[in-house]
Parts: structure tokens; sequence; C-alpha cells
């Protein structure tokens, strides 16, 4: 068995496609193929059921997917080791995050990481899925870096260290109705249209409990995985929200409310998995962190 084979059945296992194997390993089609299947020679099972619409893991081939990417990255370590022992550092680091969360400056991050190590290659995800989607890419071994908001109670298999926490303030446009209003309740806000995160968001579980403690039902019109877009739909009218404080500072023509006996905060988080030792490249971003936390 090769690390080579390996790389490539872990390629087509993420992409439960031939194709987009190829293109992320850079290979023709044919090779990732012969690959496999070579591979599957040597185990003396099929690792993935091929159809001319999909491509599934077997049985075998979900039990080959951890151990193959535990090997992948030890001799990624090994590797590192030596490349350090040279004052070189090279490898891939795969970083995720979400949009308009102005925590960790994460450009100046990056920048900074490249200015040392110029040969380490670093790959961004923004968040589809929110703080959820990343957990689960960082429990996969898709990303070796998150920076996200978790639950008070984080997902075994990853370690967390909170770097800031954000209160969320509730915002309505100033031509609002409610912006004449000097303090409420969270049960004067039942009948009202929301604008929030999706699901799987950090800022939208602390909002869903706040609500759920209090006994009331609110509706949320609006969703939108971005928080400068959020704050111009309150702006504009079509809902109200609660918002970072950092997203109300730098958006014009939004009306901040009280909620007395209701604080609202929102924790962001830097993770790592707890069952994979980081490789060099992952240890020199971690070094970097924070000199970039913005809020504290």
């Amino acid at each position: 068995m090769e690390l080579r084979q390996l790389e490539h059945f872990l390629a087509v296992a993420e992409e439960l496609s031939f194709t987009r194997a190829a293109r992320r390993l850079h290979v023709v089609q044919s090779g990732v193929s012969a690959a496999i299947r070579s591979l599957e020679r040597e185990l003396g099972c099929a690792l993935f059921e091929r159809t001319s619409q999909q491509v599934r893991l077997t049985g075998a081939g979900a039990a080959l997917l951890p151990e193959a990417r535990a090997t992948l990255h030890a001799a990624q370590a090994a590797q590192d080791a030596v490349r350090a022992a040279q004052d070189t550092l090279r490898g891939t680091v795969n970083v995720g995050a979400m949009a308009s969360v102005e925590v960790v400056d994460l450009p100046a991050l990056l920048g900074q990481l490249h200015a040392r190590h110029p040969a380490i290659d670093v790959r961004l995800r923004l968040a589809t899925t929110g703080s959820a989607g990343l957990a689960h890419a960082l429990l996969s071994g898709d990303l070796d870096v998150a920076f996200l908001s978790l639950p008070e109670r984080k997902p075994a298999g990853i370690d967390a260290t909170e770097l800031a926490t954000v209160p969320l303030v509730l915002v309505v446009s100033a031509a609002h109705p409610l912006a004449e209003r000097g303090k409420l309740t969270l049960a004067d806000l039942a009948g009202e249209p929301f604008v929030d995160f999706p699901p799987g968001y950090g800022n939208r579980e602390v909002v869903d409990r706040a609500f759920a403690a209090a006994g009331v039902v609110r509706r949320v019109a609006l969703e939108v995985p971005d928080i400068d877009m959020g704050a111009a739909l309150v702006r504009h009218g079509l809902g109200i929200a609660f918002l970072p404080a950092f997203a109300v500072a730098r958006t014009p023509g939004l009306h901040v409310l009280e909620v007395p006996g209701t604080v609202l905060r929102w924790s962001m988080h830097l993770g790592t998995s707890s069952t994979r030792r980081p490789s060099a490249a992952v240890g020199a971003l971690l070094e970097l962190v924070d000199l970039h936390v913005i809020a504290r």
C-alpha cells in the first residue's frame, strides 16, 4: 500500500467524484481510477460503489477512511520534522471561518503567516453551514483550524479556546415603530418578523435559547448567513434582529433597543482536532492567532 494510493482514495472519498478528485489532485481521471483499483485489489474488497449517477463509500471504504487520514497525517508529521530541522516549513493548512465576523483579523493573520513561511499553502473555507458545519469539517479532517462559535458543551473530538465574547444587541430600523419604545421584553417581540442566521450558526442558537427559556415563540422571516446582509435588511425595515455590537457600529440607520434582564453573549472560539496532532504548518498558524484577535 502506497501513500499515493491513500491520497487518491481520500480525495475520492471526500469529493465523492472521480472527476473532482482528479481535478483536486491535478492528475488525469484514469490515474485516480487506476490507483483505486490497485488499492482495492491489495485489500481484496471494493471501497466504492460506482454508478453512472453517483459514487458512494462501501462499508469497507468507510472503515478505511479514518485510518487513511491518520496515516497521511503521520506521513506529513514525518516530513514536517525533517523540514523543521532544515529551517524550512512547508505543508498545507486548511482554515475555516465565518464571513463578516470581526473577531480575528484573518487577512492580517494569514498575511503574517505567509510572510514568515512562504512555503506554507493556506486553503481558506468560509462557512456555508455555520459553526455546526465547521465543527463537522474539523471532526472529519477536512479542516485543520476553524474560527467558530461552539455551544456550552463542545463536541467530543474538538479542542476549543475562547477568543472573544461579543454582546448581541436588539436592533430595529430608525423608522421602525419600536424605535420609539424605551425598553422591551422578549414577550413584546413575539409578533415581530426577525432577521437571523440559519440554524447551525452560533448566534442563532444563542437567541433561540433565550426565547425558548422565556417561553416566547418568535417568527424568523428572513435567514441570511452574513452579518452585514442581516444588518442591511433590518436597516431597510424588513425585520428586527439581535446582532453583534460590532455590526451595529458599522451600519448606519439602526436603532438599538434595551431588553432589561436579557443579556445575550456570543462566544467565538479557535477550534482544532483533539484526536490529530497538528502539523508544523498548523502549529505555525496557531502561534500567531493571539496577535490578531480584535475583540476580547
